[in-house]
Formats: C-alpha cells, structure tokens, sequence
C-alpha cells in the first residue's frame, strides 16, 4: 500500500510547526512534505528544479495550500495545478489566515476541495489539523494513481 503524503505549503515557521505538532499530536505519522512558496509547490508537483528527482513519484494524497504566499500567491498555484492534467484533481485544501470572503469565493472558483481558516486558538488548531489529517487521509477516497505520473513529460 503507497505511503499517503500530505504537501503543505507553508511560508510561516510559526504555521509549519504547529500543523507538524498537530498531526503529530494525534498520531497522524503519515509523511509530510513541506515546501515554502508558490513556486517550490509547482517544482515539486510537476517534478522540476530542486525536486527534478521526484520523477515518477506520486502526487501526495492531499496538498495543504495557504494563500498568501511569497513569489507566487496560493490561488495562481491553485489555478495552475487544476490547469494541468497530470495535477488536476489533486485534493486541494486552502489553509489559510485569511477572513476575507472574496478569497473564500476565488478559491471555490479556482477549484479548491476545501477552505479551512487556521484557527488563531492553540487548541483549537490542533484540533482542526486532527479533524482534516482524519477526513483527508482515512475518510476521504482518494482518486487511482493514473498511468502518467506528474512526473512525466508530455
């Protein structure tokens, strides 16, 4: 059985450390990769740049997204995976800070599965990291792995 990988990408220390903590916390032990920027996000998803070596790789299970994020913000990622076929329908849950409705609505329309603001309350951080870890690694059914990898050049 393939291992299921959650990606998150995260651009606050501070966010990055709780989420690990949180899954941790509630024996959520599944692999966690972590990438900082819009654009690292890409290079690991199509298996480019730093993560050349990802060729053939699968997507991960769930790809964990914030919104506001250095040299390419979370919504132009959004809208490049869901452009792509080898990516397109990657489970995609905004994690954001964001209370604004318009990035609510842009992500849904972008192609978002899920919006989760990031509680500001410790506790009750941990708890929704337990709540989506659970739904999206144990519950949720994830689509067949296809023939072409991401990795893969058309």
């Amino acid at each position: 059985m393939a291992t299921k990988t959650i990606l998150l990408v995260e651009d606050n220390p501070d966010d990055e450390e709780l989420t690990r903590q949180a899954f941790l916390s509630h024996n959520l032990v599944n692999q966690l990769d972590v990438v900082h920027d819009g654009v690292e996000a890409l290079d690991y998803l199509f298996c480019q740049g730093a993560y050349a070596h990802r060729a053939g790789q699968c997507l991960p299970t769930v790809m964990l997204l914030d919104l506001k994020l250095p040299r390419l913000d979370g919504l132009d990622v959004l809208r490049r995976i869901r452009a792509d076929e080898r990516t397109a329908i990657l489970p995609v849950v905004i994690l954001t800070s964001s209370r604004e409705d318009q990035d609510l609505l842009a992500s849904y329309r972008s192609g978002a599965n899920s919006y989760v603001r990031k509680p500001v309350d410790f506790d009750a951080f941990l708890q929704a990291a337990r709540q989506l870890g659970l739904y999206w690694l144990l519950l949720n059914e994830s689509p067949p792995d296809e023939p072409s990898s991401a990795g893969d050049q058309a």
